[in-house]
């Protein structure tokens, strides 16, 4: 059979895969971007990805929302702000909450009164310079999960998935300008 002997694809195979292509386009513009955002965009700021686990912010960052938190200088926080903070210096535990109220200690040092959005009270201790993480910078709803459940042995592979998936994009959209290339060849033809 030559190349003219064959049939043209009927006309719902290609819109079905016209669908598809535009489909897995738009999934792999997405995990690119939320991989940009959740992985690149930190790295490279210094910044650290966290996942909010309790509902003490929400509406505003219900559980399960990844927030980007970047160091932030005492002095530039101000009532408002979303804080990052360890519960106590020295331990590992971490707390987002907005702060309330900045104050000035006699000796220059700062404290902040927080308390998060969702809870009726202010934090009963005030957080200290030593125990600040930073200010939240963006965050990005239910991509906390998803981090949650990677483990921390396989978060590495994943920049990898995001290369692969990128590249996937290349050779789909490399396919598709062939196909259409061919197909104007074919409409010239004929």
């Amino acid at each position: 059979m030559t190349r003219d002997d064959k049939q043209p694809r009927p006309l719902a195979l290609r819109a079905l895969r016209a669908a598809t292509s535009v489909v897995m386009g738009f999934v792999i513009l997405v995990a690119a971007i939320v991989g940009l955002a959740a992985i690149v965009v930190p790295y490279a700021t210094g910044s650290q990805a966290l996942t909010v686990e309790t509902s003490s912010m929400e509406p505003t960052l219900p559980p399960g929302t990844m927030i980007v938190v970047r160091p932030t200088a005492v002095g530039l926080i101000e009532p408002g702000d979303v804080l990052t903070y360890q519960l106590r210096s020295g331990d590992p535990t971490l707390v987002t909450h907005r702060v309330r109220q900045v104050l000035r200690q006699a000796d220059g040092a700062y404290s902040f009164q927080t308390q998060g959005d969702n809870n009726r009270t202010p934090d009963a201790q005030r957080v200290q310079e030593a125990q600040i993480r930073g200010t939240v910078w963006y965050s990005i709803p239910y991509v906390g999960w998803v981090s949650t459940y990677v483990t921390s042995g396989t978060r590495a592979y994943v920049p990898y998935l995001v290369l692969v998936l990128l590249l996937y994009a290349a050779v789909m959209a490399g396919l598709s300008i062939r196909d259409a290339h061919r197909a104007r060849e074919a409409a010239r033809v004929t």
